[in-house]
């Protein structure tokens, strides 16, 4: 039985829209959350050596790393944007602020996907568009009136949620070449709880190596993306894998419609 919650990696009420922060509902796609469980071990249903569930999390003690040059900030949410001043959650840090606000050149509250392109390339490296359309995708909110905005609740959320991925790319980035490699990342996704199996690596490692699997790395944004791909598919198929088997039976539109969205931002 593939035990997905077995220390405490509960997804089920997690959702794909605006999340808390540390000490809430982890975002939308964010890593699973620190556990004090035993070192990372193989997520596996009884018939393979690879799948999700069970055992996993971080190492002892590993807190949740901070956005990038700024300090622990826990926040809430009910924010909405318009016109008029932009409202930011309680406790958002400045920097967080600073760089909403200089995203949103036109001062409508709320920022397209080339204006968080720009954010986010200038907190960390260049972002690639396809990395920026799957992060609205999975944070913008889709009761708002304008989904393909960003709202600044919404781009807190992301800041959080990037700044515990940075942590993590860090962790695994063993040899400091500033990408991750095909075994940096069959590690870095065991560590979430993901066993990936080998085949599955090259496929993920040539999708941002012009098809290439060998020898390819993984810069910071591509890295982000396969994680939230990972992640995201995981707990879609799980949705299906009610007994938690490790398989499930899906329709041929159940199918598209689950791989589709992470595939085509």
């Amino acid at each position: 039985m593939a035990d997905y919650n077995r220390h405490g990696h509960a997804y089920a009420a997690q959702g794909y829209g605006a999340g808390g922060g540390y000490g809430h509902t982890p975002p939308p796609s964010a890593p699973p959350a620190p556990t004090a469980s035993a070192p990372p071990a193989s997520y596996s249903s009884p018939t393979s050596s690879y799948g999700y569930g069970g055992q996993g999390g971080y190492p002892p003690s590993y807190p949740p790393p901070p956005p990038p040059q700024a300090g622990g900030f826990g926040f809430g949410y009910g924010y909405g944007y318009g016109g008029g001043a932009v409202a930011f959650p309680p406790g958002t840090h400045p920097d967080v602020e600073r760089a909403f606000r200089a995203a949103d050149r036109d001062g409508s509250g709320a920022i397209d996907e080339r204006e968080l392109q720009g954010a986010l390339s200038a907190a960390y490296h260049r972002f690639s568009i396809r990395t920026v359309r799957l992060l609205m995708f999975l944070f913008s909110d889709p009761a708002s009136s304008s989904p393909s905005r960003m709202g600044p609740a919404q781009f807190v959320s992301l800041w959080n949620c990037l700044g515990q991925w940075r942590g993590i790319f860090d962790r695994y980035d063993r040899d400091r070449s500033g990408k991750i490699d095909s075994s940096e990342l069959t590690e870095a996704l065991r560590s979430l709880g993901y066993a990936v199996p080998p085949s599955v690596i090259e496929l993920l490692i040539a999708n941002y190596n012009n098809g290439v699997p060998r020898n390819g790395a993984l810069d910071f944004d591509n890295f982000v993306e396969c994680g939230m791909i990972v992640k995201g598919l995981t707990e879609k198929f799980k949705e299906k894998d009610t007994r938690y088997t490790g398989s499930a039976t899906l329709t041929y539109d159940g199918f598209l419609s689950m791989v589709i969205p992470f595939i085509v931002p």
